[in-house]
């Protein structure tokens, strides 16, 4: 999939949101990725008495990877950890979302050389949803 104008890329999943999420943590865990955070939106919805459909933040990433890209652009620090969005639709449909790395490179001004150090993130998304 394409990333829209707004940089970020949503694939659909073949699983639940519990699911997609189970498969991208071993994933990461295969990988030696640190998960830094795992934000349950619609958990913290329901404790405040309010509904939404699934939603998960996975926070993660690896600081031999992302220190030279701050390094080199102190703003992406704004962007990095990686993130993964691992959402329900209100049909139903479990979508995994994340930046571009096209959106990314230009939003920071990287040099596709330090892109690449991010650029496991659409196999991650990948693999986590088919």
């Amino acid at each position: 999939m394409t990333p829209k104008d707004d940089g970020i890329i949503d694939k659909p999943s073949h699983y639940s949101v519990d699911e997609t999420v189970k498969r991208l943590n071993g994933i990461l865990d295969a990988r030696g990725l640190t998960l830094f955070a795992l934000v349950d939106h619609s958990g913290e919805a329901r404790r405040v008495g309010m509904t939404m459909p699934p939603t998960k933040l996975l926070i993660f990433g690896n600081p031999k990877a992302g220190t030279p890209l701050m390094l080199a652009a102190p703003s992406i620090a704004i962007d990095l950890p990686l993130k993964i969005l691992v959402w329900q639709d209100v049909g139903g449909k479990v979508w995994v979302s994340y930046n571009s790395l096209a959106y990314l490179q230009e939003r920071h001004g990287l040099s596709p050389e330090l892109i690449k150090n991010i650029a496991a993130v659409e196999a991650l998304a990948a693999a986590a949803a088919d």
